[in-house]
This record gives structure tokens, C-alpha cells and sequence, in this order.
């Protein structure tokens, strides 16, 4: 049932043909050298931009770089062919590393990633220089954030983050994504999108132009997108905002702003094991019809409403509602000459539930006046508080997150000096609340907000009731020295990331979480980072870099649920070592930047130490979460990239890697599984992404593929995931303009050309697939490959 349309060998040896002739033509054909150039915002932190007029290198897929360490990134001249319905992760996936997929072929129902081995919550993600990592576990929701179409950049640092990085939960790198200016022209634009499984998007941006003695500009983009899931009833909307203003106080003093606010309903897409996707089929989902049935209510009899084993809930139950804001202002302002200060305030909100909301729920499972389960609460109505009752129940969080960076950057000579500060104060609030079920299967509201169910004293039901203020903080430094006519940079820096994690269990009903308690703990760590690039000719360069990396542990660490905390004496105290996870990142690689294509390698390596998991802790006799080891990651990355020849352009990256455990990690008391000298899960050793484009006047074609090598599922490798090879192809016309519109385009989307059938693990934390001695096996569940989805676009310009 699940095939490999290539195998390894077959890919390579294609990509290699195609490199090898694109760039026999392109040496033959060099056009001249004003290619898209990397090069740091001048206004946003954290952010870069592009230089150089030329035609864009590998269809949009890479800028020449000259940073000390591997960076790639994907330009707008590729994501505009995308489905315009396409998320970050999708836009990132051909780049050298990166180990991704989506849960369905729209990108609106989100997915997973990871680079060098590291998961999302291990990678710092920012938008206009605002991290957006949840401040709680750190996870990242990529459906969320942006529309496609208003971005210019997504960049990907896959050591190494920068001095700057405002971030104390990233081990694993970054990954940076700019949002374009407004246009200096005034503009109106409308795109219909309409495809398969009930696709539409509708899209409309208005840009003033240049206004106020040319000095001002603002974009406001509105977007509507619906579409039904590719297995299973249900399906997603989704409502987003952007907005974006350009204020230029003077030629040194500048200010940018942006708005970006998401709301969504999504139907989950089910998670399958080995054994159900075998009885049930690659279609396999939640229910489409509820049951069990409900009971009708008798007073004085115990009833006891039941639910099936998952994935058997009602599809209506298992509902991801959410909605975000992320707001920020950017300025850079000239103090002295060579002196310039930036200073960024930004604000970030998000409120909304996810998982699986079929539950039950015993009317004697509330708290009572002494904080005992034991409480009794009427939910069917009959008059007693005997019954288990269906409810839509599900965790509920609720986030504020403002913060503010500040930069002061002074050229000395040959030095270009940086000093900051970055400062932001979350609040995290997760409840889990109940609201009742009717006799269809419906929730009384889906976002759990309205007609919550009560406790005898008039309370919400809460399955769990946390609250956690995370203070966090950073002072960097970094001296940029340029030597040898700029032939050579040296970067030296160090940044200072603290955290602090003041976390509140209220009572509530859930696991070992009756008693109120508080408990504070800090993390810091002084990172630093050095790197060197040295111009061997115009052409080629060398560079070298290694830095420290930080991450903090989760707020959920210090949850009753993880056994982490006890109560001696009434005072709540920390019984588990709990360390933050670092990692020591180097790389060391070759640019060739020529005038008709560009070539890289990069060797890295990377020490991975105090990775956080649940694990056995013998002197409490208990299993916690708590420090499982370490990892080494180690390889090489090839990206290459042409200019366009004859109408053709490419693009290719290659990665080869080999990731080992340490260390073996003890599960229960005499149980210790040998996972050792194992790969560790979510690491293919081998990736290949390539894409092709042939462009001429208003017609342009692009196929892209990416293949992605054998990986195991669990830490043990006793369950592996087949490799798979997957490519979709773009198309687009420029129509003649009319009397009425200007740049009208016509846009085709096919995603999975080959229908390839494919799954990817849920989780990378899964220890043994197979029972180990006394140790049961562990759950496996997947993610399945969306089949082929076709969507076409159609825009114009008013």
C-alpha cells in the first residue's frame, strides 16, 4: 500500500544529469552578474532583504549568500507559483535539511518539520522579526500566521540562529519570514482560487501607493478560504488579515508596521497506527455518524454514555477552532553619523482548543467544597447525578505576549558593532473546560467558551487549570570585522537568554491536580558564536561557524501531570532534574558564486545534549520529564541553483546525514531500552529536492520534486518509515490587458502528480514499537500523504 515511485539511487543519478546540463549550458551562456543578493533589514531585526536587480537564481529558490554559516532561502519569485493556499513549511521544503509534510495538499490544516533532526519546537521561528513559537511548549502552527502572497522571504538558518534570535526554546536553528513592503504604485488586486475537495479562496489587496510627498505607504490584504478534507467528513475555513504600512520620517529614519489576524475552524484529519491503517484502509478517519447513541435520561437510574476507541469519535468533536494576532512596529532611526538605532515592539495573541473533543464525563467527577473529586453535578437534566454523560471537552489556551527589541549598531572603522536588548512577558493560560453534547453529536459552542458546564459551587468544570508567566530576556553583543579590503568577515558575538517559568496548577478534576500550588524556576545560559567568511576569488568563498544554542524547558514540565512537583510540607517542590536542552552547532562549507549559476557544500556537525523527555527517574522510583541524553548530527548539504538559459532555470539540494543516540534511556524501574548508537526518529540520512522552470514571455512551467529517505519511527528503530518521492507541477499565463484590469494571470496547481501514498510520524518521542522485556509496546501513529489535488487561480490587477 505505501510505494516509493523512485528509489534513492534512480533520483540521484536524475538530478545529477539535470544539474550537470543546466549548468554546462549556463557556463556557456553567463549572463551578467546583478543576481538577488541576502543581505540584513536595515529597519526590522532579525529580518533580511534582497539586493540586485538580475533574474532570480534556481527559479526563486536561493540567494547568493555571504553569511559565515549556512543560510538558504526561498524568494517570492518561487512561493507566487505555489497554491496560493500554501503554509511556510510547504514554501521551505526543497531546502537542504528540512524533513517536512502537510496534513492535507492545501496547507490549511498545518504539519510537521524538522531540520538537522530538530523538531519545530526546537526551531525559532520569527515573522518580521516577532518570535512565534508558542511561549508554552514552543510548538508551530504554520497555517496560521500569513497569506503567501504578501511575503518576500522565508529564510532558513539550519545551525545557528542569529545574535539577535529573541528566542530561549531553539536548539535547532531558525527560520525567518519577511512580509513585503506595500507597492510604491497604487494597486487593487483580486485572485479566485477553485480546485478539488470544494476548494475557494478568494483574495483581494489594496496598496495606496505613495503618498504624502512620497513618503508613506500602506497594503491591506483580505482572504476567505474553504475546503473539505481529503479523507473523511469536514473540512477547513479560514479568514486572515494582513496589513502593512511604510513611513519614511527622513532618509536615515524610517518606520515599518504590520498587522496579521487569523481566524479558523478546522475538522481534524486522523492520525493512524500500522494495525489500523492495515483494517481500516488509507482512508480511514473519524466517524461520520456519532455514536454510540445517546441515552435518554431517567431519574434515579445510572447511566453510562460510552465513547469508541480513537480514531472512532464524531468528526464534529474533533475540531481545531483558533484565532491569532501578531502586530508589530519597526524603526530605525539615525542617532549619530555611523550610529543607528532600531527598536521594535510587537504583540502577539492567540486564543483556541484542537485535539479531540468526545469525551465523557461522570457527574460525580467534579470537585466539591474541600477540592476532592467527588462533587456531584446534573448534566443529562434527570434530576441526579448518577450518570456518565458525553461532552465536548478538550484543552483551551489563551495567549498574551507583547515584548520590545532594541538595537544600537555603530560602525567603527572596520567593525560594525551590535548591542541589544530584547525583553517579552507571557502570559499562558490553558484551561479545559466542558460544554454539553446534543443528541446529534454537536457541542454547544465548538471553541468551549459559551454554556460551560458547572460545578456544584457554580465554577467551570476544568480538566486541567494552569497559568504560567514566562518573563523572558536577553542582552546580545556582536562585532562584525571586516579585514583584507572586505575580502574576509569575522563575526564574533554572544547573546544572554533567560527565562523564567512561574507556573500556577489551580485545583482542578484532572490527573494528580487537586491542589492549588505555584512553583518559579529560571533558565539562562550565555551562547556564543563565531564564524569567518573568506572571498578566495569573485566567485568563491569559504566559511566557517559554530555557536551554542539554548531551550528552555516547556511550562508543562512543572504540571501535576508530569509528576515533576511535589507538595512537602505545603510548599510545592521540584523532585526531578530538569536541565535545559543545549546543542553546539558547526558548520564549515564552500560557495561558488559564478554569473550563470551557484553552488554550495556544507559539513556540519552538531552535539545535541539534555534532550527533554519523559523518562524513569530511579531515586524517585517514578517516571518523570526529565533529561534523556544526547544526539550527534552529522553531514553534508549540496544546494545549487541557475540562472535562467534559454527559458530554463533550476534549482537542487541534497542532503546527506547520520544522526546517533548516546545514550540509552531507562522507561520504568529495571527497564532500560538499548537505544544507544540508534538514528534518531524524523532523520532521513539521505533528502533530495529539485525543482525545474521553463519560462518564456507570459508562459511559465515548473515541475519540483523531493525525496525523502528511509527514517525511523521510534528510538529504538524498530519501526521504520518507507522513503518516498513526491512532485507536483505549476503552471501560469499573463493574459493581454483589458480595458478595465492590467496583469491579469491564470494559475494551475497540481500537488502529488503520482498519487504517491506515503506516511510520516506524529510524534518523534516514541520509544519502542515492539515490547521490550517487560517494557509493552509503545502507540505509532501517522500522518498519511494527501493524494494529487488540482487548483487553478485566477488574478487581475483594478
Amino acid at each position: 500500500m505505501i510505494n516509493s515511485t523512485f528509489n534513492q539511487r534512480s533520483l540521484v543519478v536524475a538530478m545529477t544529469i539535470a544539474i550537470a546540463t543546466l549548468a554546462t549550458q549556463a557556463a556557456a551562456q553567463a549572463p551578467a552578474d546583478d543576481q538577488p543578493r541576502a543581505k540584513d533589514d536595515s529597519v526590522r531585526l532579525g529580518t533580511i532583504t534582497i539586493v540586485g536587480q538580475g533574474d532570480k537564481l534556481g527559479a526563486g529558490q536561493l540567494l547568493k549568500e555571504d553569511a559565515v554559516k549556512a543560510r538558504s532561502t526561498v524568494t517570492k519569485d518561487a512561493t507566487e507559483k505555489d497554491r496560493a493556499t500554501g503554509n511556510p513549511y510547504q514554501a521551505l521544503s526543497l531546502l537542504p535539511s528540512v524533513n517536512t509534510y502537510n496534513h492535507d495538499a492545501t496547507g490549511l490544516f498545518g504539519g510537521g518539520i524538522s531540520i538537522r533532526g530538530f523538531g519545530a519546537d526546537q526551531i525559532g521561528f520569527t515573522i518580521n522579526g516577532v518570535p512565534v513559537n508558542d511561549s508554552g511548549n514552543f510548538a508551530v502552527f504554520p497555517q496560521e500566521y500569513t497569506d503567501q502572497e504578501n511575503l518576500c522571504t522565508q529564510t532558513l538558518s539550519q545551525g545557528s540562529g542569529d545574535y539577535e534570535a529573541p528566542h530561549v526554546g531553539a536548539t535547532g536553528g531558525s527560520v525567518g519570514i519577511t512580509m513585503c513592503d506595500p507597492e510604491n504604485a497604487q494597486r487593487f488586486r483580486v485572485a479566485q482560487t477553485i480546485g478539488g475537495l470544494n476548494l475557494s479562496r478568494t483574495y483581494v489587496r489594496a496598496d495606496s501607493g505613495r503618498f504624502a510627498n512620497d513618503r508613506a505607504k500602506v497594503f491591506v490584504s483580505y482572504s476567505h478560504t474553504q475546503a473539505d478534507k481529503w479523507k473523511g467528513l469536514g473540512g477547513a475555513k479560514r479568514d486572515h488579515v494582513d496589513a502593512a504600512f511604510s513611513f519614511d520620517i527622513s532618509p536615515d529614519n524610517r518606520i515599518l508596521g504590520s498587522v496579521m489576524y487569523n481566524t479558523a475552524v478546522n475538522n481534524n484529519i486522523a492520525t493512524l497506527s500500522l494495525a489500523q491503517l492495515n483494517a481500516g484502509g488509507y482512508y480511514y478517519d473519524f466517524l461520520s455518524n456519532f455514536a454510540p447513541a445517546r441515552l435518554t435520561p431517567v431519574n434515579g437510574t445510572a447511566q453510562r454514555e460510552t465513547t469508541l476507541p480513537q480514531p472512532n469519535r464524531y468528526y464534529k468533536l474533533a475540531t481545531n477552532p483558533f484565532e491569532n494576532l501578531i502586530a508589530s512596529l519597526s524603526g530605525s532611526f539615525k542617532l549619530a553619523d555611523n550610529m543607528q538605532l532600531k527598536v521594535q515592539p510587537y504583540l502577539w495573541y492567540g486564543f483556541g482548543t484542537g485535539g479531540t473533543q468526545h469525551n465523557t464525563l461522570s457527574e460525580k467527577g467534579f470537585l466539591d467544597a474541600s477540592n476532592r473529586i467527588g462533587g456531584g453535578t446534573d448534566i443529562n437534566g434527570d434530576g441526579d447525578t448518577l450518570d456518565t454523560i458525553v461532552v465536548a471537552n478538550s484543552s483551551v489556551t489563551k495567549t498574551t505576549r507583547p515584548g520590545v527589541t532594541a538595537e544600537v549598531n555603530y560602525q567603527l572603522g572596520n567593525h560594525a558593532l551590535k548591542a541589544g536588548v530584547w525583553y517579552e512577558r507571557a502570559e499562558h493560560r490553558q484551561t479545559g473546560p466542558a460544554v454539553p453534547v446534543n443528541a446529534a453529536g454537536e457541542p454547544f459552542d465548538i471553541w468551549l467558551r459559551d454554556g460551560q458546564i458547572l460545578r456544584p459551587n457554580g465554577t467551570p468544570y476544568q480538566s486541567r487549570d494552569w497559568k504560567t508567566i514566562s518573563p523572558a530576556y536577553q542582552l546580545y553583543v556582536s562585532d562584525s570585522f571586516s579585514f583584507m579590503n572586505d575580502r574576509g568577515l569575522l563575526q564574533v558575538g554572544l547573546r544572554t537568554p533567560t527565562v523564567e517559568r512561574n507556573f500556577t496548577n489551580f485545583a482542578s478534576e484532572g490527573t494528580n491536580s487537586q491542589t492549588t500550588f505555584s512553583f518559579s524556576k529560571s533558565y539562562s545560559e550565555v551562547l556564543p558564536q563565531v564564524g569567518v567568511r573568506f572571498n578566495l576569488d569573485k566567485e568563491q568563498q569559504v566559511f566557517a561557524n559554530i555557536g551554542k544554542n539554548f531551550r528552555a524547558p516547556p511550562n508543562f514540565a512543572f504540571a501535576p501531570t508530569n509528576n515533576n512537583i511535589r507538595i512537602v510540607n505545603g510548599i510545592p517542590t521540584l523532585v526531578g532534574q530538569i536541565d535545559a536542552e543545549t546543542s553546539v552547532s558547526t558548520d564549515i562549507g564552500y560557495r561558488f558564486q559564478g554569473k550563470a549559476f551557484t553552488f554550495s557544500v556544507t559539513g556540519f556537525d552538531t552535539q545535541f545534549k539534555n534532550r527533554q523527555a519523559n523518562a524513569y527517574d530511579p531515586l524517585l522510583d517514578r517516571s518523570i520529564y526529565t533529561n534523556a541524553g544526547g544526539v550527534n548530527n552529522r553531514g553534508f548539504e549540496f544546494e545549487f541553483g541557475t540562472q535562467p538559459i534559454n527559458g530554463f532555470s533550476a534549482y537542487a539540494s541534497l542532503t546527506s546525514q547520520k544522526s546517533k543516540i548516546k545514550d540509552d534511556i531507562t522507561v520504568a524501574k529495571g527497564q532500560t531500552i538499548p537505544t544507544s548508537g540508534k538514528q534518531f526518529t524524523l532523520t532521513p540520512e539521505l533528502m533530495a529536492g529539485l525543482s525545474v522552470q521553463y519560462s518564456s514571455g507570459p508562459l511559465y512551467l515548473r515541475v519540483k520534486a523531493k525525496h525523502t529517505g528511509r527514517q525511523y519511527a521510534t528510538l529504538v528503530n524498530d519501526e521504520s518509515v518507507p522513503a518516498y518521492t513526491t512532485a507536483d507541477f505549476d503552471a501560469g499565463y499573463k493574459l493581454p490587458n483589458a480595458a478595465f484590469f492590467r496583469n491579469p494571470m491564470v494559475r494551475l496547481n497540481i500537488s502529488n502528480l503520482t498519487n504517491e501514498q506515503y506516511r510520516n510520524p506524529s510524534s518523534s518521542s516514541v520509544v519502542n514499537a515492539k515490547p521490550i522485556g517487560a517494557t509493552p509496546a509503545g502507540n505509532v501513529f501517522y500522518y498519511l500523504g494527501a493524494p494529487r489535488l488540482l487548483s487553478v487561480t485566477l488574478s487581475a490587477d483594478f
